[in-house]
């Protein structure tokens, strides 16, 4: 990164700092994304990058701060010109450094662990097997709590499809002054049946975590007695392990609240319709409205059943997810060889410290 870019990254940082509510995590985030972006990007590339995304990002992030930002940035680009080109040189560095420094721990830990080969081994199968027996009931309620929430909402909707039948009986003019009312009524039910569903769902994706964390744990234990001489090598192994499952349980939760606002999304057109419908002639009213009373029906059913079909597998992948974890760890303990992705998770999470570390100064 050139100086003057990195420093833009730090003034907006140093800005930020003052403001109790930037999220740190988010900032890190940002940041994170721009060093993988600017190491990966073709050179010509670069100068895009730091010309418009890392200035369109953090931006957002710190809006209510730019004005701010005009008028000490010149002066802290003066200031942290030379801290930026440290930063820079340290992430290389600390990549490089992680990277051979958990490639020994690796050969190291597997040489130590070599005459419990066999036991650790099996340790991590008895980890895994118990994971997949304590996941099984929470996919299943995760699937059973998608499918009652959905049941639920459609039970909800049923009625304004009876009741928009019903008003096509009356006069036109009747009709169109009480149509707007009545959509309102039901973007409301939608919504209030999204949010239900939402709220219903969210604790599953903490249920998940803390399973997730007390495996880990028991992990740790069964491990111990092997492993008293290389304990750090072994921390290290675990703790990557435990980001890897934490970030697999956020994903849960985002997919989750993801598909519920997709499914807000998929039913409001039909309140949308309804005030469209309304806005038109009163002649031509029923003709406008008798094939979306005919169809609210089906067309709630099959939005609902898509739902489902998207969300109830959520538990079941996020078991497996946790699985695939754990063999790849026990694959890295039998063959002493990390790939890039441990230095990377690692780095980033140090990364993320630094950053939290530097708004909280």
């Amino acid at each position: 990164m050139v100086p003057k870019a990195a420093a833009l990254v730090l003034v907006l940082l140093a800005i930020s700092g003052s403001r109790a509510d930037v999220n740190p995590d988010e900032v890190a985030g940002v940041i994170w994304k721009y060093f993988t972006e600017l190491g990966s990007n073709a050179k010509g590339t670069v100068d895009q990058l730091q010309q418009t995304e890392i200035s369109k990002q953090l931006n957002t992030l710190l809006k209510s701060n730019l004005q701010s930002v005009s008028a000490y940035a010149e002066d802290l680009q003066e200031r942290l010109g030379p801290l930026s080109t440290e930063l820079q040189a340290r992430l290389v560095q600390d990549s490089q450094r992680l990277k051979e420094q958990i490639r020994r721990e690796l050969q190291e830990l597997q040489a130590k662990l070599a005459p419990y080969a066999d036991e650790v081994h099996q340790q991590i199968g008895t980890n895994i097997r118990e994971l997949q027996a304590k996941m099984s009931p929470y996919a299943e309620e995760l699937r059973s709590q998608v499918d009652r929430s959905a049941g639920e909402l459609q039970r909800a909707l049923e009625p304004y499809a009876a009741e928009l039948r019903e008003r096509l009986q009356d006069k036109a003019d009747s009709i169109q002054a009480s149509l707007s009312p009545y959509a309102d009524r039901l973007q409301q039910q939608i919504d209030g049946g999204v949010e239900s569903l939402k709220e219903r769902l969210s604790p599953m994706a903490d249920e998940l975590k803390a399973q997730v964390e007390q495996s880990v744990a028991e992990l740790r234990r069964g491990l111990s007695p092997y492993a008293q001489e290389v304990q750090d090598g072994l921390n290290r192994q675990l703790e990557s392990l435990t980001l890897q499952m934490e970030r697999a349980a956020e994903e849960l939760r985002a997919r989750l609240a993801a598909s519920s606002e997709e499914l807000r999304a998929q039913l409001s057109p039909l309140a949308r319709e309804l005030r469209e419908a309304a806005s038109g002639d009163a002649e031509s009213l029923r003709q406008r409205l008798a094939p979306l009373a005919q169809q609210l029906d089906q067309r709630v059913g099959q939005t609902l059943e898509a739902f489902r079909q998207q969300a109830a597998p959520f538990g079941e992948t996020f078991g497996k997810q946790l699985v695939q974890r754990l063999e790849e760890m026990r694959g890295k303990l039998d063959s002493g060889a990390a790939g890039v992705e441990d230095h990377l998770e690692l780095l980033e999470k140090e990364v993320r410290e630094k950053v939290a570390a530097f708004l909280s100064t």
